[in-house]
C-alpha cells in the first residue's frame, strides 16, 4: 500500500470517526436534528430509534398519501392525507390505536406498545415528552387495513427543545423506585388489604395507593387515558347512544359496587378495548381513605384485568366477569401507565407486615400476587383552577 492510499485511508478514517462523534454529541446534548421517516401503510408500528427525553419538545411535519382498496361501498377507492379519513358508524366496529382520531391518521408512541399512550399527530403537530421514552410512529387502522393498503406518510421530527439534561430525565419511565418516609409501616397497617361486597364478603386486593387531591387523582388517569366510567345502567344506556350517534366508541361500562371503610367506591376507571370493552378490560375502583400524607389524601386502590366470565359463586344461575389471577401484573400496567403521564414525582413497591399473597374474589375467582403495594405520589399541581 503505497503512501497516498495510506493518506486517503486515513482521511477517510479521520473523517468517518469526527462524523460519528459529532452526532453522538448532537445527541446527548440536544442540540437540534431533524430526522425524517417513511411510515409505510402497511406497518403497524415504526421504531423511529428516537430515545426522547423528560420535556424534550418536537414537531412532527407530515406529508403524503394513502389509500385504500375499492369496495362495495368505495368502487373508486379511498385516498386520504396524514389527517386521516372522517369517522363513520363502521369505524365503531373496529378496534383503533386512537379512539377519537380520523381513521388511518398519521399517530404517535412513547414507549413500549402494552403501555404507551398512543395520541394524534396528522399533518403537523407540535409534542412535549413528558418522561424519557423510545418514539413509534403509526397508522391509525386495524390490521385487516393494512394488509391491503398503499402508500406512504413522510414525516420530519424536528427537536424544538432538547428537554432536561439530568440523569432522571433520561430514564425511560418515570421516577426511580425508591423508600417514601411518609408512608410508614404504621399507616400501612391502617389500611385494609382487601375490600368487600354489599354482604361484606371479602374480595379484591388493595394493591396501589395514590397520594395527590382529587383533581390530581382525575387528571393522571385521564392524561393516561383511562376513563372513568358510568355509575349506573341508566347512565351507561345513555352515554352509549350519545357516543354512538357522535361515532365515538363506548368504553365507560358501569362496574359493580364494592366497598371499603364501609362505603362504595368514589370512582371507577377502565382502560378498555372498543368492540370488547365487555369481554376484556383493565380497571379498578379507588376510595379516598381517611388518612393524609404530607398534607395530601391517601387514597386506596383496587386494580385488576378482567379477561372473560365465569360462573357468579353468589348466584349459581348467573356468571361474572373473570380476572386474570396474576394480579401483579395490573398493578405493574398501572404503574407503568401514571408514571407515563410524567405527573408522578415519587412511587415506590412496599410490603405490609401483613401481606396478602393469594385469596378469592367475593365472587369465587382465585387471584394470587408477591404481597407488594405499590405508592404513587402524585406532582402537586397546586389550587384548582
Amino acid at each position: 500500500m503505497n503512501i497516498a492510499t495510506k493518506r486517503v485511508l486515513a482521511t477517510a478514517a479521520a473523517l468517518f470517526f469526527f462524523e460519528a462523534a459529532w452526532a453522538h454529541r448532537q445527541q446527548i446534548s440536544g442540540a437540534p436534528r431533524s430526522p425524517t421517516f417513511d411510515v409505510s401503510a402497511s406497518i403497524e408500528w415504526l421504531d423511529t430509534r428516537l430515545d426522547l427525553r423528560a420535556a424534550e419538545r418536537i414537531r412532527f411535519t407530515a406529508t403524503g398519501e394513502i389509500k385504500y382498496p375499492a369496495d362495495k361501498k368505495h368502487p373508486d377507492g379511498r385516498s386520504f392525507g396524514p389527517g386521516g379519513l372522517g369517522r363513520s358508524y363502521r369505524d365503531l366496529l373496529h378496534d383503533y390505536a386512537v379512539t377519537d382520531a380520523g381513521h388511518g391518521a398519521l399517530i404517535a408512541r412513547l414507549g413500549p406498545t402494552e403501555i404507551g399512550q398512543p395520541f394524534f399527530v396528522g399533518a403537523n403537530k407540535e409534542y412535549e415528552a413528558p418522561v424519557a421514552g423510545r418514539l413509534f410512529l403509526g397508522i391509525n387502522q386495524s390490521l385487516k387495513d393494512a394488509s391491503a393498503a398503499t402508500g406512504r406518510f413522510h414525516v420530519k421530527i424536528e427537536v424544538l427543545d432538547p428537554g432536561l439534561s439530568t440523569p432522571a430525565a433520561s430514564a425511560a419511565g418515570g421516577p426511580p423506585d425508591e423508600p417514601i418516609p411518609a408512608i410508614t409501616p404504621a399507616l400501612l397497617a391502617e389500611i385494609p388489604r382487601r375490600v368487600s361486597d354489599r354482604q361484606g364478603n371479602p374480595g379484591d386486593m388493595v394493591n396501589i395507593l395514590l397520594v395527590g387531591t382529587q383533581d390530581e387523582v382525575v387528571r393522571v388517569f385521564q392524561a393516561a387515558g383511562w376513563v372513568q366510567v358510568d355509575s349506573s345502567l341508566e347512565d351507561a344506556v345513555v352515554n352509549a347512544i350519545f357516543d354512538s350517534l357522535t361515532k365515538k366508541d363506548y368504553l365507560t361500562l358501569p362496574m359493580s359496587t364494592l366497598y371499603l371503610f364501609k362505603r362504595p367506591q368514589d370512582y371507577g376507571f377502565a382502560h378498555g378495548e372498543p368492540f370488547r370493552v365487555a369481554v376484556s378490560r383493565n380497571h379498578l375502583r379507588v376510595w379516598k381513605s381517611p388518612y393524609e400524607v404530607d398534607g395530601r389524601p391517601l387514597w386506596c386502590i383496587a386494580a385488576t384485568h378482567d379477561i372473560g366470565f365465569e360462573p357468579d359463586e353468589r348466584n349459581k344461575n348467573s356468571v361474572t366477569h373473570k380476572i386474570d389471577p396474576a394480579i401483579d401484573g395490573e398493578r405493574e400496567y398501572v404503574n407503568a401507565t401514571l408514571t407515563g403521564t410524567g405527573l408522578v414525582a415519587e412511587r415506590n413497591h412496599t410490603k405490609p407486615a401483613d401481606p396478602l399473597t393469594e385469596g378469592r374474589t367475593a365472587t369465587g375467582g382465585a387471584f394470587h400476587s408477591d404481597g407488594c403495594i405499590i405508592v404513587l405520589v402524585l406532582k402537586n399541581a397546586g389550587p384548582p383552577k
